[in-house]
């Protein structure tokens, strides 16, 4: 389909030069999840791929905490391929409604493709990816790995959570952990017990390491 190959084009140059934990093999593999999720689920596969491709391209956390650079970039987009206002306010909707945001945010949109993408972005935080990610991230911003006397900070507003830089592995505890159950779709739950055990199995070797007892 024309549309999604230029959707792919279109974000692989925009996201030529973003931090590791966000570029086009971010979007890749939230694509990927996305149409293995959808296999079960009655949905728009356009709008579904469409979401996936576009839910990341201008994260706010890289353009100053701006949100409304995102829904921007992926209708001015979207409108040069003359694709129908309906689809576009779909994904829009996708895109302002996707992320995490400290686990108090209110979803003013609900859909089964939300959902789905929802579910495939969240797939990709947790995990081995998920670790190698968060790390990643953590080096970017030159956090602490850990730090015992810091504790984690639990149900932290929008801005707090935006604005934190406490060690990163209180991260796993904010927010990695809590993912498995907010999970929508029977598949993503599927997938996310199985990446959750993952990480715990990690969280037990990290400390057993940071003590000195294995």
């Amino acid at each position: 389909m024309r549309l999604i190959d230029n959707a792919i084009t279109f974000v692989k140059e925009k996201l030529e030069n973003a931090e590791g934990g966000h570029d086009w093999f971010h979007i890749e593999r939230v694509y990927k999840n996305s149409l293995l999720i959808a296999k079960d689920e009655d949905c728009d596969i356009t709008v579904v791929k469409l979401g996936a491709l576009l839910h990341d391209i201008a994260d706010s956390k890289f353009h100053d905490g701006d949100e409304t650079v995102g829904p921007r970039t992926a209708r001015a987009f979207l409108e040069n391929e003359n694709v129908s206002e309906e689809t576009i306010a779909h994904v829009i909707n996708i895109i302002e409604n996707i992320s995490f945001k400290g686990g108090n945010f209110e979803k003013k949109f609900n859909s089964k493709e939300l959902e789905i993408v929802q579910d495939a972005d969240r797939l990709d935080a947790i995990g081995a990816i998920g670790i190698a990610r968060c790390f990643n991230y953590g080096g970017f911003k030159n956090r602490a790995l850990y730090n015992p006397e810091i504790t984690p900070k639990f149900n932290m507003s929008k801005e707090e959570y935006k604005t934190s830089e406490s060690p990163t592995l209180n991260h796993f505890y904010e927010k990695l952990l809590l993912l498995k159950d907010k999970m929508n779709t029977s598949t993503g739950k599927k997938i996310a017990e199985a990446r959750h055990q993952y990480m715990e199995n990690f969280l037990s070797q990290f400390y057993a390491e940071w003590e000195g007892k294995k």
